[in-house]
């Protein structure tokens, strides 16, 4: 059974995944143009091309984390999963500007630029994204024997709306979480409890395992 949390908790835990998830979708719809130009971005196209994908993230996130109807609603209160803009801006953003601000400003709109930040961006956002996903899974009490296919599945399915040609392997985008994230989590001086301690071992071990079948 999983854990009763508050429903202001809740919507934290969906805030720190559909944050990320956000930037994997405008990413997805820049890399789906195959052009890298901003002009033939469409993100209302992207998305009903690939709905069913969509659906089945938003449902599989619904299911391994427990999110009830409020934690839900933030999906649509960001307002990344319709139709609107994406400007360099965005992409500086979900790269955690390690591109620089280029001189003049409008060079950050150049293909290559933007190609090489919506590569850094789908590499970060995934990671942030499969961090806040097994939190949140733990945080609900999700046992990760059961939580942790599902959230195979999810990490496969974003990672092919990120880059449908394999660019962000699931696998690539699991061992970069686990040295990123692990480490400060797992030290003996971490505030985690060592129960949390104890599921992000047994989530780290299960999805090394079904990230490898892929």
């Amino acid at each position: 059974m999983g854990e009763q949390i508050d429903p202001d908790s809740q919507v934290r835990l969906a805030r720190a995944v559909f944050g990320p998830l956000g930037g994997v979708v405008e990413v997805s719809a820049v890399n789906a143009t195959g052009t890298w130009a901003l002009a033939d971005v469409s993100v209302g196209d992207f998305l009903a091309r690939r709905q069913s994908d969509v659906e089945r993230l938003l449902d599989g996130i619904r299911s391994v984390c427990r999110f009830g109807d409020a934690a839900m609603a933030i999906v649509d209160e960001l307002g990344r999963f319709r139709d609107h803009e994406v400007p360099a801006a965005f992409l500086l953003l979900w790269s955690a500007g390690v591109t620089g601000v280029p001189q003049p400003l409008e060079n950050l709109e150049e293909p290559p630029v933007v190609r090489r930040m919506c590569r850094m961006a789908a590499d970060l956002q995934l990671t942030y994204f499969l961090q806040a996903l097994i939190t949140a899974a733990l945080a609900t009490g999700t046992d990760p024997h059961q939580g942790a296919p599902k959230v195979a599945e999810l990490l496969a399915t974003a990672a092919d709306l990120a880059d449908g040609t394999g660019g962000s392997a699931p696998l690539d985008i699991f061992r970069m979480w686990r040295v990123a994230h692990l480490p400060g989590i797992l030290r003996p001086e971490s505030d985690a409890p060592e129960s949390g301690k104890a599921g992000f071992r047994a989530y780290d071990e299960l999805l090394e395992k079904l990230l490898e079948e892929l």
